[in-house]
């Protein structure tokens, strides 16, 4: 669908311009507690290392488009995205928009959550081989892995890549197990990773609210993150600061009425360490999403 506000003559961004696109929005929108924006840095992650990391991204996000293999594609952005100073910047950004580009320039497919999920679904062992390989670009928070998976800890990165040919495990099995309950009490896994399984049905969403928004783009990337952030409990946060810190924040963004509230609240979080970057993952590919269904900017 083309925006009524898009002369008919102005060239169209392919999948992977939207797609640097969108990383560089998700960055520029403010406030987004917690997260690097334009008005705030963090200690060590400055708003310019994201723009580097956006820009560094480029390449490999051109080869999801050019029907590069999933896995290598994002190794490939990874590294790029890695190509700058402030250490990891869009990791989780760049494992929801990989699968994502190849859908919207799949001919056999749609960007749709139809078509995303069979991208995903067609994932190989070579596929998970360059996601592990991508954890030596940058260090990556994550979980410790379920008992008995040590031998696939992604933090061994290429280390573990025998593992997984031994055991045949595709990308899409290694977030199907990323995305399981982590205890028996139902506490969802990874929320990047329930994406991939799902059909990404969080990022569609959150790209509809964006369309149906109006006013600046990246003042509508505020507003879907924290719908986003209230909706769910951010993982990194359960990850970094544990799962009463995540139901506190999720409660508190619920709390949250305009964006000048979210203001005061943004500042807070980010003295105290705090840093819902899952969510900022998704509110990326809702983005990538929404400038692909024609939202102007």
């Amino acid at each position: 669908m083309t925006d009524p506000g898009v002369a008919a003559d102005v060239p169209r961004r392919g999948p992977a311009a939207n797609a640097e696109l969108a990383l560089l929005l998700e960055v520029a929108g403010t406030p987004k507690p917690g997260n690097v924006d334009r008005a705030r840095d963090l200690a060590a992650l400055r708003f310019e290392h994201f723009l580097a990391g956006a820009v560094g991204a480029r390449p490999g996000l051109e080869r999801a488009a050019a029907g590069d293999p999933v896995g290598e594609a994002f190794e490939a952005a990874v590294a790029g995205m890695s190509e700058q100073s402030g250490g990891n910047t869009q990791f989780g950004c760049l494992l929801l928009l990989t699968p994502l580009v190849r859908a919207a320039t799949d001919d056999d497919r749609t960007l749709s959550p139809d078509g995303v999920a069979a991208v995903c679904e067609a994932t190989t062992v070579d596929d998970a081989a360059g996601f592990y390989r991508a954890f030596e670009h940058v260090d990556v928070a994550v979980a410790d892995p379920p008992e008995g998976m040590d031998a696939l800890e992604v933090r061994r990165g290429a280390e573990a890549v025998p593992a997984l040919r031994d055991r045949g495990v595709t990308l899409f099995e290694v977030m199907r197990e990323s995305a399981a309950p982590v205890d028996d009490h139902g506490t969802p896994g990874d929320a990047n990773a329930r994406e991939w399984v799902e059909g990404f049905p969080r990022a569609f969403r959150a790209a509809e609210a964006i369309r149906a928004d109006d006013g600046p783009i990246v003042d509508r990337a505020a507003r879907a993150f924290l719908d986003l952030l209230a909706e769910a409990e951010d993982t990194l946060v359960r990850t970094q600061h544990g799962p009463e810190v995540a139901r506190e924040v999720r409660e508190r963004a619920a709390g949250i009425g305009s964006l000048d509230e979210a203001e005061a609240w943004a500042d807070e979080l980010v003295e105290r360490g705090i840093n819902p970057g899952t969510t900022a993952d998704v509110t990326a590919a809702a983005l990538f999403v929404a400038l692909e269904r024609g939202v102007s900017v």
